[in-house]
């Protein structure tokens, strides 16, 4: 059966794939295929498998090295897709992909386009200490989260949420954003606005050593740090007593103050911070060596680098 609603072939990945796989399936739209990726083995798999919602629907998936080779491109045109889309997917798609669909390349991107383009947007968001972010849907280019945006939502983030917190938030957005504009994407009247790139930013991914905490920094900045990488992400890395050591959650307790040594001590049975830029932090989850402490088995003294 034709589709009225128009056909998608759709690269997808993460929770923010499997949503708005089901928004394009709920409107009718056909998807005769679906790209994704295998999972990295060195991943916490937290997130839903986009491959196992394609199959429950029915729906042949494949997760190339490369979705640009020339084999899967010509099995791409063969399909005669009006739309591709992108969701979360890992990979640019290339001009020979992005010309294969006459009606347009669209990719869900996670943030307030023009800001935070590129890779890991939830991520560097929250370390920046934003307070808000969301999802765009806009038209895919040559270069990466730079064509013309479609619709955007904003969400709230809130001073101790994580990234995992804000990116559940996303995928949200990310879905409601499809849901309402893609009527007018399939009738030919959805806007299209030029992004002004000057006003944002582009960010690199990130590795784990990134989170490690520099301790000359103040508690806010620090707390922003753990939050970005909690769990399922690496977690904010330190040494404490000369062992390697992980901070997964935090709270500001003194958001300033004057510049010192940063230490940790044991107060009233909680871990507390004193960040060398100034302000104090409770330290909610420490591991040491890979073992949870608490304050009785705080070492003393305690000075992190």
């Amino acid at each position: 059966m034709i589709s009225t609603s128009g056909t998608a072939v759709v690269f997808a990945y993460h929770n923010v794939g499997a949503r708005c796989l089901r928004v394009l399936l709920a409107h009718g739209v056909r998807v005769p295929l679906v790209v994704t990726h295998e999972d990295d083995p060195s991943e916490t798999p937290w997130f839903e498998r986009v491959a196992d919602v394609a199959a429950g629907y029915g729906i042949e998936s494949i997760a190339p090295q490369d979705p640009n080779e020339a084999s899967v491109v010509a099995r791409i045109r063969a399909l005669a897709p009006d739309f591709l889309f992108s969701f979360y997917y890992r990979r640019m798609l290339g001009p020979a992909l992005l010309a294969a669909a006459p009606r347009g390349a669209l990719n869900m991107h996670g943030s307030l386009l023009p800001r935070y383009r590129g890779r890991a947007p939830v991520n560097w968001a929250v370390l920046h200490g934003e307070r808000e972010t969301g999802a765009s849907l806009h038209y895919m280019a040559a270069k990466p989260d730079a064509g013309d945006l479609v619709a955007q939502m904003a969400v709230p983030i809130l001073p101790d949420d994580t990234a995992r917190d804000v990116f559940e938030k996303v995928t949200v957005a990310a879905e409601c954003v499809l849901d309402r504009v893609l009527p007018a994407l399939i009738g030919g009247t959805a806007p299209r606005t030029p992004l002004d790139l000057a006003k944002g930013s582009y960010f690199g991914g990130r590795s784990a050593e990134d989170g490690r905490i520099d301790w000359a920094q103040d508690a806010s900045r620090i707390h922003d740090l753990v939050r970005a990488v909690a769990p399922p992400y690496p977690g904010a890395l330190t040494t404490i007593a000369g062992r390697p050591a992980r901070i997964l959650s935090t709270r500001v307790l003194v958001p300033g103050g004057s510049p010192g040594a940063p230490r940790l001590e044991a107060a009233g049975g909680r871990i507390v911070a004193h960040c060398g830029g100034g302000g104090t932090l409770l330290i909610r989850d420490l591991e040491i060596d890979g073992q949870r402490v608490d304050a009785a088995r705080l070492p003393a003294p305690c000075a992190p680098e």
